[in-house]
């Protein structure tokens, strides 16, 4: 029983020992492309848009198979099957700029809610998505086809909702 207390004692001093402190390298972490993010993010975006969108900003220029350093501009086109992404990267992998369409995509609530206060007798047929941007700042537009029996109208709609 002795030894078992004096085992007991020992093994709990042993154990409040520090351990080694190891220092290491500094590492930093940029977005580089966040301002595109800010610019073109809205909450009441599309699914399929917002997955691209983050592609995009997240893609790593230097490590693709067709980058050299003595290229300053390099495009780079984005496919889904609901849009296309054209985007203009410079040599550090930061976004200058892009031209985005998607077609199909869900409205969001102002555009749609707009659509319905002004023609309410009429359904949504088909929408196209644009959004632009360009040394972050972003514009977005929305050409939409309505239908109403067999008449059909076209309207074109900024992302606030106001008819253009």
């Amino acid at each position: 029983m002795k030894k078992l207390i004096i085992g007991l004692l020992a093994l709990g001093l042993t154990t409040q020992i520090n351990a080694q402190i190891i220092e290491l390298d500094e590492v930093s972490i940029t977005a580089v492309n966040y301002k595109y993010i800010n610019a073109v993010d809205s909450d009441d975006v599309a699914v399929p848009v917002k997955l691209l969108q983050e592609k995009v900003a997240l893609f790593d220029l230097k490590n693709a198979e067709f980058y050299l350093d003595e290229y300053d501009l390099y495009e780079v086109k984005f496919y889904i099957p609901d849009g296309k992404v054209l985007v203009a990267y410079d040599g550090n992998g930061k976004i200058l700029r892009t031209i985005e369409k998607y077609k199909n995509v869900k409205l969001p609530d102002v555009v749609r809610n707009a659509i319905i206060e002004r023609f309410p007798n009429w359904a949504i047929k088909k929408d196209v998505y644009f959004v632009k941007y360009n040394d972050g700042k972003s514009t977005q537009e929305y050409k939409v086809i309505l239908t109403n029996g067999d008449k059909t109208m076209r309207v074109k709609l900024d992302a606030m909702g106001s008819f253009l």
